[in-house]
């Protein structure tokens, strides 16, 4: 049983809140909280298990902002939803069976990726453009984005945003709202999974879900507010973000592999 001092609680609930606040925007506010719960003690496994419950809270009040605010069609998202449900519970159950080492290799590289796509590409507007794919074949898009979330997770919202956006023609803040569906159904799917392994701190969880919630509605009205001048940046700092992140790692495969050329 992990026991944290009532001041460390207080602050993970604030790193919560700023977690939550990206999360709603550009998705990546595991690269908050994960580290600092960490930081705070908590096992690796619980530190991950714990941050899917808290992190769901925040996805899930965002998702009800954007709802509310008329942004997201659950008509469209019908087969997109059912496939995610069962990428992510295929993913969450094979992450206890396959090693995980070669997507530390891939990740920084499709994160890159999309830095370079949102910074270099094509202008992502409010405006919906031509879909290349129907609802139903971007169900196996979503699936596999899905899976990639119940076995990994980092970058998720960044992989649905930049499909959304290039495959359903979805202008990027309405490409964002149905991107927080999504990445709930991946998430929830995924807490079931772990919370019946036991690897779930509830009470933290609970407690990090209130700063939670806070930082996503917040991120969510200020995303629907300022549209891609907020979103577009943000998508770009998230990834080059998450990229620092797992290249700071001594042990990371890529920086090794790196190191190894230059050595």
């Amino acid at each position: 049983m992990v026991e944290l001092a009532p001041e460390i609680i207080a602050l993970l609930c604030l790193a919560a809140v700023a977690a939550g606040f990206v999360d709603a925007i550009a998705g990546g506010g595991g690269l908050i909280t994960v580290p600092a719960l960490l930081a705070a003690g908590v096992p690796p496994v619980a530190a991950i298990a714990t941050n899917k419950v808290q992190a769901s809270f925040g996805t899930a009040s965002a998702t009800w902002s954007y709802w509310r605010a008329g942004r997201i069609d659950f008509g469209i998202l019908k087969w997109p939803l059912a496939a995610t449900l069962v990428g992510a519970g295929l993913g969450a159950f094979a992450v206890t069976v396959v090693d995980t080492r070669w997507l530390m290799v891939l990740l920084p590289v499709l994160l890159i990726a999309i830095a370079l796509y949102f910074l270099f590409g094509p202008k992502a507007s409010d405006e919906d453009a031509h879909a290349r794919l129907t609802p139903l074949a971007y169900s196996a898009v979503a699936g596999g984005i899905g899976f990639y979330d119940g076995f990994f997770g980092p970058g998720t919202g960044s992989f649905f945003a930049l499909s959304l956006v290039t495959l359903m023609g979805m202008g990027l803040t309405r490409a964002t709202a149905h991107t927080k569906a999504l990445n709930l159904m991946s998430n929830v799917i995924s807490v079931v999974v772990l919370a019946a392994g036991g690897h779930v701190l509830w009470l933290l969880g609970g407690c990090m879900a209130v700063g939670q919630v806070i930082g996503g509605r917040l991120g969510a009205h200020s995303a629907m507010r300022f549209g891609p001048r907020l979103i577009r940046p943000l998508l770009v700092v998230i990834s080059l973000g998450m990229v620092a992140k797992l290249l700071s790692d001594p042990a990371n495969p890529l920086r090794i592999m790196v190191a190894g050329w230059f050595g």
